[in-house]
């Protein structure tokens, strides 16, 4: 069974259930997926491994007293995240001694309902950060390589909207860190298969911190695909199937430049999902274009799930090129019937910082905000 790359790819029952029924999981260990899936123990397991983590609490919080004393240490601003987290849910964000207390018991309501774990813990929260992933590959026999970084800072409320291999601006030496603590991070948890080491990297001082690790393939793993050559799910199976890794270290190259937009059923101007029936639907195409996607005319999109339409991905010899392949991909793109994102990613390439390579995590809702970043075509 390969889980994809929803929440069922990280929910150790699920994996422990296929693999006491006599059924190849294509994944990592389940001890790895609980591990990495608390997100309080994967900060020790990190701090032991020597991966740089985020200044916050030593494990999940229980007293609430005991936390207001522990957050005046840390310093505002700070995070509470859920434990057993993950896309934004049970996190909260807390700017003064004051917001506390309510801050808590919204954050542990949201992820007793998303997770049914209302464990949480704290982080500083670090202002001026860009959101950087490494994708990583192990196998059964103590392999572990990175294929190198992807930038996916462009975020609506932790919500990633356009991802970009590799990430613009970095310097060197710290790509060659981040590559390097990733795979420690995955050796200290004898993960084999493909999984990303998220990190979060301070603009500031050139440091960056252990985030979380998704201890499955991720939505945006095309655009590591497009400038590495290595079919990553294909390395899944031959892993999952007891073979070592077919590539070592020295052997991964970068080529060129990917972005990869992901095309919701969202209105652009609300970002509420928009269910209902495509009555035209065609994908562009041409050198240096993928797209993934399960749609066609007549396909009707549920209010049920997920409003992730398709993955549009190019590749360019250059960062300039890729960004204006993607803007010739998404005006070819036609979707009719529902709203879709695209007009909104068409305006986030045309700003001054996505050109620049300059986009933190809050840029996309700071250019909302001041009115640099239309939300669709039709916006002043």
């Amino acid at each position: 069974i390969h889980p994809g790359y929803g929440f069922m790819a990280e929910d150790p029952s699920f994996a422990r259930s296929c693999i006491d029924e006599g059924i190849i999981w294509i994944g990592p260990p389940v001890s790895a997926i609980e591990r990495m899936g608390d997100k309080a123990v994967a900060r020790e397991t990190m701090r032991a491994a020597g991966v740089p983590i985020v200044p916050g609490s030593d494990g999940i919080i229980s007293d609430p007293k005991k936390a207001i004393k522990l957050a005046n240490s840390i310093g505002y601003p700070l995070l509470i995240k859920a434990s057993a987290g993950g896309g934004g849910k049970g996190m909260r964000a807390v700017l003064t001694s004051d917001q506390f207390d309510e801050a808590l018991s919204l954050a542990r309501a949201e992820a007793g309902t998303a997770f049914g774990n209302d464990s949480v813990y704290l982080e500083k929260l670090l202002t001026n950060v860009r959101h950087i992933e490494v994708q990583v590959l192990g196998d059964s026999h103590g392999n572990v390589i990175h294929l190198g970084e992807r930038d996916c800072s462009s975020q609506r409320r932790r919500q990633k909207v356009l991802e970009e291999a590799p990430a613009p601006g970095i310097p060197n030496e710290i790509r060659m860190k981040m590559g390097n603590a990733a795979v420690a991070a995955a050796k200290a948890v004898d993960y084999a298969g493909a999984g990303t080491v998220e990190f979060i990297y301070d603009v500031d001082s050139n440091n960056y911190y252990f985030m979380e690790m998704n201890t499955r393939i991720q939505v945006e793993h095309p655009i590591t695909e497009f400038i590495t050559g290595v079919d990553l799910v294909q390395e899944q199976i031959s892993v999952a199937d007891g073979n070592p890794l077919r590539y070592r270290q020295d052997e991964i190259s970068f080529t060129g430049h990917a972005i990869e937009c992901r095309i919701n059923a969202e209105d652009p101007e609300t970002f509420l999902p928009n269910a209902g029936q495509i009555s035209r639907y065609n994908t562009p195409g041409g050198p240096g274009v993928r797209v993934d996607s399960h749609c066609y005319d007549g396909y009707i999109m549920p209010p049920f799930w997920d409003s992730l339409l398709a993955k549009l991905i190019v590749w360019a010899p250059t960062r300039e090129e890729a960004i204006a392949r993607m803007k010739r991909a998404l005006l070819e793109y036609k979707i009719e019937g529902v709203s879709t994102t695209i007009p909104f990613q068409l305006n986030l390439l045309d700003t001054a910082l996505f050109r620049d390579g300059a986009m933190l995590t809050d840029s996309v809702e700071k250019m909302i905000e001041d009115g640099t970043l239309r939300r669709s075509s039709e916006s002043k």
